[in-house]
């Protein structure tokens, strides 16, 4: 018998009840689900505004952008003549204090003079393809989870859990969410140092998603080092599986300089990220990717806070990184921030496991799903790094997903910044691809200088 979303919810909310993912709660009735385009979205966002209208109805999201597009001119802002309705600055962030998280908090504290957040009005922009809502409402009433959360079964491609009761359940919304069955992106990876001087990374990402419980295939995921020269033709290669307890990840690694093709167990968990420097582990990228085994998962419920959203500023084709990149964090000037409802999850690391982050506290978007911020812990309990997705709604073809993701570290000052397309080819959603692309013989050959 599946519990009431409502009650569920209703019990995190008011009395603080942790709901965890030892609980088997997974697909839920048919009348729950019948929700799913009501008073709730087709994937199961609160399809109402707030109370007091600053955050509004959601209505279907932007499904068109001004002129179109072109991979030439890049993504335009359809919101280019908003201005801030306010700006946060170290000076009054207080009086924001609980719309705000731990990690903007201590980004005002650690850069006083420089950091701050301008806030626009908001707008509920995400929208995804209407067979993904299909699916997503198929999904509610079948997807369940299998081996305490280490897996899902019963679902098909995209959002299995689209009326989630349990902080491991938005985890697989966020991994599994739509991005295209094909996509190529070109794009910028940049470690900038203390003092803001940097040299771009430029990669290829090629990803093939699958999304198939029958094969325990999530994606396949190729990435490509461009340039500089000296890592250029350097492969990664990743076939997903989505129970990894149950078959680990595959990975490959193609080395240019040696013409050789390895295997990379280290490419999962708290590894270390591809050419970052030591800034990111291997988990970071896409905010949290890979199996959610190592931690226990809290669903804390529900909360406004600021957030960015609808970044088209960072996606200008007409910016340069080096306007974009500066000491500390991004050139706060082209950041938006908008008043967004997510769910709020906390990550604790099991016991007898090892990784460099003993928690982390996840806040997902409720309109997609995608994890906007994560404040990572150390083993002191101490916050550590800060990450921050700036979200696009990729409106010529229905996909929400990132601008640029960066991650802040305060202890040493430095940053690591993924996903800048302003002089880049940047996204490809023509792209296709086949499964036979994504072998070790095919990274070989993608490998070539």
């Amino acid at each position: 018998m599946s519990l009431s979303y409502k009650t569920v919810l209703a019990a995190v909310i008011s009395t603080g009840l942790t709901v965890t993912s030892s609980i088997a709660v997974a697909a839920v009735s048919p009348q729950e689900a019948s929700k799913l385009g009501q008073e709730l979205t087709p994937i199961g966002a609160e399809k109402s505004g707030n109370a007091t209208g600053t955050i509004p109805a959601w209505t279907g999201g932007l499904t068109e952008g001004p002129g179109g597009y072109s991979h030439e001119q890049g993504y335009l802002d359809p919101f280019a003549s908003d201005e801030p309705a306010k700006v946060i600055t170290a000076q009054n962030y207080q009086k924001y204090a609980d719309q705000l998280t731990e990690g903007q908090k201590a980004m005002f504290q650690r850069y006083p003079e420089t950091f701050k957040m301008p806030v626009y009005q908001t707008r509920r922009t995400a929208a995804y393809p209407d067979f993904v809502y299909e699916k997503a409402k198929a999904n509610a009433t079948t997807a369940v989870l299998v081996d305490n959360g280490n897996g899902i079964d019963k679902y098909d491609e995209t959002v299995p859990f689209s009326i989630p009761q349990s902080g491991v359940e938005l985890v697989w919304n966020h991994v599994t969410r739509f991005r295209s069955r094909d996509v190529q992106r070109t794009v910028a990876q940049i470690v900038p140092n203390e003092n803001g001087s940097f040299n771009p990374i430029v990669l290829t990402d090629e990803l093939k998603f699958i999304g198939d419980p029958a094969e325990n295939s999530l994606f396949y995921f190729k990435q490509i080092i461009k340039s500089p020269a000296r890592l250029g033709g350097n492969v990664l290669l990743v076939q997903e599986t989505i129970n990894q307890v149950q078959e680990p990840r595959r990975a490959w690694v193609y080395n240019a300089g040696q013409r050789r093709v390895r295997r990379a167990p280290q490419v999962a968990y708290d590894g270390p990220g591809t050419a970052s420097d030591g800034q990111r582990t291997a988990d970071n990228y896409d905010m949290f990717n890979g199996s959610p085994d190592q931690y226990t998962w809290e669903l804390k419920g529900k909360k406004e806070i600021y957030i960015p959203y609808n970044s088209y500023k960072l996606m200008d084709k007409t910016l340069s990184s080096n306007e974009i990149i500066k000491p500390g964090h991004l050139n706060q000037d082209y950041t938006r921030y908008e008043l967004h409802r997510v769910w709020v999850v906390e990550a604790k690391l099991k016991d007898g496991i090892r990784n460099i982050y003993a928690s982390r506290t996840f806040y997902f978007d409720e309109d997609s799903y995608s994890v906007v911020y994560v404040d990572h812990y150390d083993a002191r309990g101490q916050l550590w790094r800060i990450a921050e997705a700036h979200s696009a709604q990729f409106y010529d073809v229905k996909i929400p997903w990132y601008a640029a993701e960066v991650l802040y570290d305060l202890n040493n000052g430095r940053y690591y910044s993924f996903g800048l397309v302003n002089e880049t080819e940047g996204y490809n959603f023509d792209y296709r691809s086949s499964k036979k692309d994504y072998t070790p013989s095919a990274l070989r050959r993608a490998g070539v200088r």
